[in-house]
């Protein structure tokens, strides 16, 4: 048995919205403004990067300070909340994923075909360095369906989905119509991420949960399970 065997690296890291305590993460220390800025926009804090006035650095540990545009934050916070155990690892919504939340829509767009698919997830995995070393962690990509545009790992799968989310956004990079890559199963809480930032599907070699599929159908978002499976399983919106 070996002493040092493989280990993945766990940082907490909070992020304070105008000045009030918002978040602490559980999450792998590196993309932590694109973890930042990719959560507020999950939560509605921002849509673009001209919603964000500043975002600073804490000096002395990990954490961070965003100044919003008030009437945003006015505006989410006076939304109706409650705490919620989410499925999965990460700093997730904290409001129920309420699939009626969404208005229905029609399809965004559809994925590549399934060997471009797989190809996508090939170049993912290989880019995976932390995953190559340990076999112990989370990545998600964004794509335009032919090559991967954003890419992070991360211990929590919903942080990596937040840090390609905000990669995007600190680049001004249009997220309609795009495709999401994960490599765990497709959650309500990732679900609503995605139909939020507006991209037109998301992939998983994993499957999607009964919420998650609820969530898609009314955001006009395609799920795809089994991704990298001989047969895929195609989650489409009703037309």
């Amino acid at each position: 048995m070996q002493a040092d065997s493989a280990v993945v690296e766990e940082t907490p890291v909070w992020l304070e919205v105008n000045g009030e305590p918002a978040v602490t993460w559980m999450c792998t220390p590196e993309q932590l403004e694109e973890l930042a800025v990719g959560w507020l926009h999950g939560e509605g804090f921002v849509t673009s990067l001209d919603d964000l006035q500043r975002l600073r650095p804490c000096a002395t540990d990990l954490g961070f300070w965003a100044d919003v545009d008030p009437a945003r934050v006015a505006a989410v916070r006076g939304q109706p909340r409650r705490a919620v155990l989410a499925s999965g690892c990460g700093a997730v919504s904290i409001f129920l994923a309420d699939p009626h939340t969404f208005a229905v829509r029609a399809a965004r767009g559809t994925p590549p075909p399934v060997e471009s698919l797989r190809a996508l997830f090939k170049e993912m995995f290989s880019r995976g360095e932390r995953y190559n070393a340990t076999g112990g962690i989370h990545a998600a990509a964004l794509t335009d369906g032919t090559v991967l545009l954003f890419h992070a790992e991360d211990i929590g799968r919903h942080n990596a989905v937040d840090k390609v989310i905000g990669g995007a956004v600190l680049a001004r990079r249009p997220l309609a119509g795009l495709g999401l890559l994960v490599t765990g199963r497709i959650s309500a809480e990732l679900a609503s991420k995605a139909a939020r930032a507006a991209v037109a599907w998301v992939a998983t070699p994993s499957v999607p949960s009964t919420l998650a599929l609820a969530i898609a159908r009314r955001a006009g978002l395609t799920l795809v399970g089994r991704a990298v499976s001989g047969t895929p399983h195609l989650h489409a919106p009703p037309a």
